[in-house]
C-alpha cells in the first residue's frame, strides 16, 4: 500500500482505460496523482471517486498536443502538491485504419500531435520539476507496435515506434539528473480504445476472442496488468531501470 508513498505523479489520458487504472493503482500505493485529460466529466468523476476513498487525487483539463497547456498544468500540479516525481505520458489515439497511400496529412498529423508531440511536451516540461525534486521517473506508453508492426494503422504504429526511441534518447540525456525514462509496451488490453478499434466487427465477442488468441497466453490483458507495471517503474524498486522497454503483452512479441 505504500510503494509510492510521498511521491507525486502526473498521468495524462487518465480519465479512462489504462490511464484510469494507472492513476488508481498509483493513488492506492500512496502517491498524490494529478489526472490530466480532455474528457472533463470522466476525469473529474475519477478524481472524485479517489478522493472519496481518502486518496490524494485531483483533475486538470489538458490537451497534451498544446504545449502551453502542458506547461501551465505541470506547473500548477507541482505547486498544488509541492513537487513532482513521476510523469506517465499515456494520452494517445489510434487514428485512422487506412493503407498509407490513403492517409491524409491531417489524419497523420492528428495522431502524431497527440501520441508523439504529447510525449515530447510531457517530458520537456517535466524535466525542471524532476531536477528540482532530485530525480524522478518518466514512463512513456508505447505499444507492441513500437516493437513489431502489422498491416494496419500506419500513423499509430509510426507514433509508437517514435515513442520507443524518444524514451531511450531521454534516458541517456537525463541519467545524470537521476531521471529515469522507460517505456511500457502493452499487448491488446481490453479498454475503450481497443473496443472501439474492434467495433466494426460484426460479432464483437468473437473479435475479442480472436484477438486474444493472437497472444500465446490465449487472452487479452486487463488494464491492471499495465497499471502494476507503471507502479513498479515509478517506485524505488526500479531505481536501476532506465532506457528499457517493459513489455506486457501476453507473449505477443515473443514469436
Amino acid at each position: 500500500m505504500n510503494r509510492l508513498k510521498g511521491k507525486v505523479a502526473i498521468v495524462t489520458g487518465a480519465a479512462l482505460g489504462l490511464g484510469a487504472a494507472m492513476a488508481t493503482r498509483m493513488a492506492e500505493e500512496g502517491a498524490a496523482v494529478a489526472l490530466l485529460d480532455v474528457l472533463d466529466d470522466q476525469g473529474q468523476a475519477l478524481a472524485n471517486s479517489l478522493q472519496a476513498r481518502d486518496l490524494r487525487a485531483a483533475y486538470w483539463p489538458c490537451d497534451v498536443s498544446r504545449e502551453a497547456q502542458v506547461k501551465t498544468v505541470f506547473d500548477q500540479v507541482a505547486q498544488h502538491f509541492g513537487h513532482l516525481d513521476t510523469v506517465v505520458n499515456n494520452a494517445g489515439v489510434a487514428g485512422v485504419n487506412k493503407p498509407t497511400h490513403e492517409v491524409t496529412e491531417a489524419e497523420w498529423d492528428w495522431v502524431q500531435n497527440i501520441n508523439v508531440k504529447g510525449v515530447f511536451f510531457g517530458t520537456k516540461h517535466a524535466i525542471a520539476h524532476l531536477r528540482q525534486a532530485g530525480g524522478g521517473s518518466i514512463i512513456n506508453l508505447s505499444s507492441i507496435y513500437g516493437l513489431v508492426s502489422a498491416p494496419d494503422l500506419p500513423p499509430y504504429h509510426a507514433s509508437k515506434g517514435a515513442v520507443r526511441l524518444m524514451t531511450k534518447t531521454d534516458a541517456l540525456l537525463y541519467a545524470a539528473d537521476k531521471i529515469r525514462v522507460n517505456s511500457i509496451h502493452p499487448g491488446f488490453i481490453w479498454t475503450p480504445l481497443v473496443e472501439k478499434h474492434l467495433g466494426s466487427a460484426p460479432d464483437l465477442d468473437a473479435a475479442r476472442q480472436a484477438v486474444g488468441a493472437m497472444h500465446p497466453l490465449g487472452h487479452m490483458g486487463e488494464p491492471d496488468d499495465i497499471a502494476w507495471g507503471a507502479v513498479y517503474l515509478a517506485s524505488d524498486e526500479a531505481k536501476f531501470v532506465t532506457g528499457t522497454e517493459l513489455v506486457i503483452d501476453g507473449g505477443y512479441t515473443a514469436r
